[in-house]
């Protein structure tokens, strides 16, 4: 007798790796690589913070296609099958099935096109059945989606669906029938294909929130990278441009990058800021409209419940508070629980300004330049630390709260977590190139900068008389102080993007890159979060020995930055190599192994993809790899 599984209080987040994503922010479907949906958890259509749609399948004659094929760009996939039901008994294929999605914002069309290759007219009896399923996003994360009562009616064109708020309207043009069983709605239509021809028919939905709190952006066109010379380098350049373009989102204030799909279609202040300064060689209006947006919603009051503070840059926004079961976390919609985002964003400003923002449009966010600075130095470093630090006091927010987010990220040696309040090292490198940064631009528009030069030096000093440990042989930057100061002392990526801040000196900056290119944190894949031999590592760990393609770009950057061309060079080869084992499109995160451990980079399972700040991290690589 087998014994009964242990009990789950929650259900098991939806893998992704396997899985076909086309998509033109807010909107995106996913299925698997024949186009069917249904069989897996993150199969659906979605809209902003709701699943739609749960299961979309093709049957000809009563049988599923059999696929032979898939191409996508970002926004469309065509999916190439055949259907031997109706075709003749000889080896060859000649009734073939081509699939074609097209995803734009708040819209789905699937066109089916029947190609007759026979010698005489073949009847091809063509089924779509769509089932309706509205859920929060957060529910289908967590693996327990709660789908919500819907009503239904007929339309001109089809049938429709709504929940009191959000509709789904579903279209079928031409069909024999369009039935509906519950939830289920069922389209068919009877082709008669004559020799050498093709027919086709067509669905559309289309869907709509008037609760969703980002929208599609009304410009989706960003630069081009010249041609580099390196086929895969330029391949995976296309591939990232056109995920950035369908990745862009507005809320009134110009245009922006969305996170990631499938969880993260929303403003993050983190990830859409350094999406946006990776950015800035393809594209100015991206970082203004990541300023501007982000400005409109900056801290004005002390909030504990949401983690808001006069000046501070937010988190994230949501429709709704957004939960993940089993972890005990309950985010209200507008969430501040971010210790770097407010130095980002005054880093950004900066940058935009020295790529050509006029004086003028940097005027206009003094206020909230001006307001951000002061965040700094009134409470992101509270206490007499002198460093930015940060704890969750609701005991239901994010434990960690800069880029590695995860609550077990932040170790020690021996693999044993760090304890808050937590002063994170990268963050102390932003906040002093931000006060620096902050000085020159506040000089700039008339002001006196020398408060914020003077602060900036002294973090310089702090940081070299604490952070820096020495350890087997070993000197280099712990990634954290804990909540009594100690350093936290395993060697992990996020030194690496100490360079080119103003924080290092030369010296110090070139010993970092040296440790960085060495074999424990350079993967042949990019650079591992954690080096090998520590005692927190683990290659399939989020954060504690993944590759992030991010986190490699931004070191590379700052390496740049630095001078340090060499060591830029080594990362963005084995990065080079690494989206074009994933054709292009590199993920949230893959495992840390070894290229010598394994031919090709291995999934993690659950990483989402496209993320925005990966497939940015190609332009940091295309400027280290054309100055070779």
């Amino acid at each position: 007798m087998h014994p009964e599984p242990p009990h789950q209080e929650h259900g098991r987040q939806p893998l992704l790796h396997d899985a076909l994503v086309v998509l033109e922010a807010p909107t995106q479907a996913w299925s698997d690589v024949s186009g069917e949906m249904g069989g897996e958890p993150i199969d659906g259509v979605f809209h902003g913070d709701w699943r739609y749609v749960s299961g979309l399948r093709l049957t000809i004659a009563g049988e599923t296609v059999e696929a032979t094929g898939t191409a996508a760009t970002a926004s469309a996939a065509s999916f190439h099958g055949v259907t031997r039901s109706i075709d003749d008994a000889t080896p060859d294929p000649r009734v073939l099935v081509e699939r074609r999605r097209e995803v734009s914002a708040g819209r789905l069309v699937e066109r089916v096109l029947v190609r007759n290759g026979l010698d005489a007219s073949v009847v091809a009896p063509v089924r779509l059945s769509l089932d309706a399923s509205f859920a929060e996003l957060s529910s289908v994360k967590a693996g327990l989606p709660a789908p919500v009562a819907l009503s239904w009616r007929e339309t001109a064109r089809g049938l429709a669906a709504d929940d009191g708020t959000r509709s789904l309207e579903v279209s079928a043009p031409g069909a024999a029938a369009i039935e509906r069983d519950g939830d289920s709605v069922h389209a068919e239509w009877r082709l008669e294909v004559p020799p050498g021809q093709t027919l086709g028919v067509l669905l559309e939905l289309a869907v709509a929130d008037p609760t969703a709190v980002v929208g599609p952006a009304s410009r989706r066109s960003l630069g081009a990278l010249s041609p580099s010379g390196d086929a895969a380098l330029d391949r995976w350049a296309a591939r990232a441009v056109g995920d950035l373009e369908a990745l862009l989102l507005d809320t009134g204030q110009g245009p922006f990058a969305a996170a990631g799909a499938p969880w993260f279609m929303t403003l993050f202040g983190r990830d859409t800021l350094i999406t946006a300064r990776l950015l800035l060689p393809l594209s100015l209006d991206v970082a203004v409209g990541t300023l501007r947006t982000l400005a409109a919603r900056q801290g004005v009051s002390i909030d504990p419940a949401t983690a808001e503070q006069p000046g501070k840059i937010l988190h994230e926004i949501r429709q709704a508070t957004f939960t993940m079961p089993g972890e005990g976390i309950v985010l209200p919609p507008v969430y501040y629980g971010t210790i770097d985002a407010t130095p980002l964003w005054v880093i950004l400003l900066h940058e935009a300004w020295r790529a050509g923002l006029p004086l003028a449009a940097v005027r206009e966010l003094q206020p909230a330049l001006e307001a951000a600075l002061a965040w700094m130095r009134d409470h992101g470093s509270p206490g007499d630390s002198g460093f930015l630090q940060y704890i969750d006091e609701t005991g239901t927010g994010l434990a960690n709260q800069g880029w590695k987010d995860s609550g077990d990220s932040i170790r020690f040696r021996d693999g044993s977590i760090a304890e808050g309040p937590i002063a994170l090292c990268e963050v102390q490198a932003q906040a002093c190139q931000a006060a620096a940064a902050g000085a020159e631009l506040l000089e700039a528009l008339g002001g006196d900068g020398d408060e914020w030069r003077a602060w900036a030096e002294a973090m310089r000093a702090r940081f070299r008389a604490t952070f820096w440990v020495e350890r087997g042989g070993e000197h280099y930057p712990a990634i954290a102080l804990d909540g009594t100061g100690t350093p936290v002392d395993a060697k992990s990526s996020n030194m690496g993007q100490l360079l080119g801040t103003t924080l290092l000196s030369p010296a110090e900056e070139a010993h970092v890159a040296r440790l960085l290119v060495d074999e424990r944190f350079a993967s042949g894949w990019g650079l591992r979060t954690m080096a090998s031999d520590e005692g927190g590592y683990w290659p399939l760990s989020y954060h504690c020995g993944s590759v992030w393609p991010h986190d490699t770009g931004v070191v590379i950057e700052g390496m740049l930055r630095a001078g340090l061309d060499d060591e830029a060079r080594v990362l963005s080869a084995q990065l080079v190599r690494a989206a074009d084992a994933f054709g292009g499109r590199l993920p949230e995160l893959f495992a840390g192994f070894a290229a010598a451990e394994a031919s090709t980079p291995v999934a993690y399972p659950a990483s989402c993809r496209p993320q925005a700040w990966s497939a940015a991290a190609v332009v940091p690589v295309h400027r280290a790899l054309a100055k070779a």
